[in-house]
């Protein structure tokens, strides 16, 4: 078996802006599975994976002009930032954040929820799925801003200067975020656990 020819974006990044349709079916294809993880991460509730990485797509191509790479930061890494941005752009633009009560859960979300909010608890809940859902429901609570970097920092566990980097905040702000992020999730917690005790 032949050792597979590494990508070379530089060049593939020439033939695109000579316009070459071959080369950007390539950038497309080469750079879809860090975009889709990125959606993935960020995916506003009412619209598709497939329409939002059109729309990120769209913006590369249309904005590859202002691409200089600086700072050795690699194209793919540029593409993030865009990526990131266009799913703020749709979650932000949502407006209304759901409302969730202790009656809309499951059982096994209600009992995760006890767990979480219990100062102390001798057994953890096991099913995992349940555990998702209800981190899925309390995020939803939070502003835009703040389930992002919930997520980049919490989910994806990543660096503060790179949520820095990916946002385009500095990293004192990444850090205020993230520590008012986690105390709105854990009273929004707590409200629906004492609405269930009602």
């Amino acid at each position: 078996m032949a050792d597979e020819v590494p990508f070379d974006m530089a060049a593939c990044l020439a033939r695109v802006r000579q316009g070459d349709d071959g080369a950007s079916r390539d950038l497309v294809e080469e750079l879809w599975p860090l975009v889709i993880k990125i959606i993935r991460s960020h995916l506003p509730r009412r619209m598709g994976e497939e329409d939002l990485a059109q729309e990120i797509f769209l913006k590369v191509f249309s904005r590859m002009d202002q691409y200089r790479e600086r700072e050795g930061k690699p194209f793919p890494h540029w593409v993030s930032r865009v990526a990131v941005t266009t799913c703020l752009d749709a979650l932000r633009a949502e407006k209304r954040r759901p409302e969730w009560r202790f009656a809309d859960l499951g059982g096994e979300e209600a009992h995760w929820l006890e767990y979480m909010t219990a100062a102390q608890s001798d057994e953890s809940p096991t099913d995992g799925l349940a555990a998702r859902e209800l981190m899925t429901k309390l995020l939803q609570t939070l502003s835009p801003d703040d389930r992002l970097v919930i997520n980049l920092l919490d989910v994806e566990q990543r660096s503060v200067q790179e949520i820095a980097d990916l946002t385009g905040w500095g990293a004192s702000k990444v850090k205020v975020k993230a520590f008012r992020a986690r105390k709105k999730l854990r009273n929004a917690a707590e409200q629906m656990n004492a609405e269930g005790k009602l």
